[in-house]
């Protein structure tokens, strides 16, 4: 009896703790806010930058940089036109380009810190390329899904309670459910994200890069040159857990007409 009062009780306070995705409306746990994850973002983003290298590539560094500005503007516009820039409170954008061309990957924590990797730059092949790649990540930070991986993993291991109580009895343990939560590959030792994160990052990514005022219909383009890139090995970390290439592509090719009505 007391086991079922238990679990009643953990559901409710876990209904309780969900909040809307922007753009899709889907609800997801939050059981982190940004005040606590930020802090964290920001010390282990400094951490995988320093380790790098960056790339010495000036002309790839800027591409990567200019797109990033221009997503981020999107960004910025569209959650205002939706009341929801609070939810960006917090946000210390950058964007880098680390040089490892062996790793076709990229990623973006929570705050809106991007790292490209230069083995993908020539997937990407020029720069509506990296806008779909930008777009997506960037998709995951202000979907929360990070965040959101992160709560259900503290449900899963710790039960409902703060991150900063977890952080004050086991410091380590909330380091690593950050970078695990936050997808950025296994270079660094990091999960992935779920496919349902994946599409529904696809999804608003899509629009983000349009309202960047790059073409959508580039999106189903490139995924399509990155399957063909595994030359029918394993596949790239990046579609590890992606959708099937069929799937991706039909989804994408789906959204465009949404994401064509926040065309300027």
């Amino acid at each position: 009896m007391k086991r079922s009062v238990f679990f009643i009780a953990i559901v409710v306070l876990a209904i309780d703790a969900c909040s809307p995705v922007a753009v899709t409306g889907r609800k997801q746990l939050n059981l982190v806010s940004n005040a606590e994850i930020l802090p964290l973002v920001n010390q282990q983003y400094d951490s995988v930058i320093r380790r790098g290298p960056l790339s010495s590539n000036r002309e790839q560094t800027a591409l990567v940089k200019r797109v990033g500005v221009k997503i981020q503007k999107a960004v910025e516009e569209y959650m205002a036109s939706k009341n929801l820039t609070s939810e960006l409170q917090g946000f210390d954008w950058e964007f880098n380009l680390i040089d490892d061309p062996k790793t076709v990957n990229a990623w973006c924590m929570p705050g809106g810190k991007v790292a490209f990797y230069t083995g993908i730059m020539p997937i990407c092949k020029d720069e509506q390329g990296v806008a779909v790649v930008m777009g997506h990540e960037v998709a995951h930070a202000i979907a929360n899904h990070g965040r959101e991986r992160m709560s259900t993993q503290m449900l899963a291991q710790y039960g409902l309670g703060t991150l900063g109580a977890l952080m004050g009895q086991n410091p380590g343990a909330g380091k690593e459910l950050l970078m695990q939560a936050v997808g950025a590959g296994t270079s660094i030792g990091l999960l992935k994200f779920s496919r349902e994160h994946e599409s529904e990052a696809d999804r608003i990514g899509l629009i983000f890069m349009t309202m960047a005022g790059y073409d959508p219909n580039e999106a189903p383009k490139f995924w399509e040159r990155m399957t063909e890139g595994s030359g029918g090995q394993e596949p790239p970390e990046f579609l590890s857990t992606h959708p099937s290439h069929a799937t991706r592509v039909k989804d994408l090719k789906g959204w465009i007409p949404e994401a064509m009505t926040y065309r300027k």
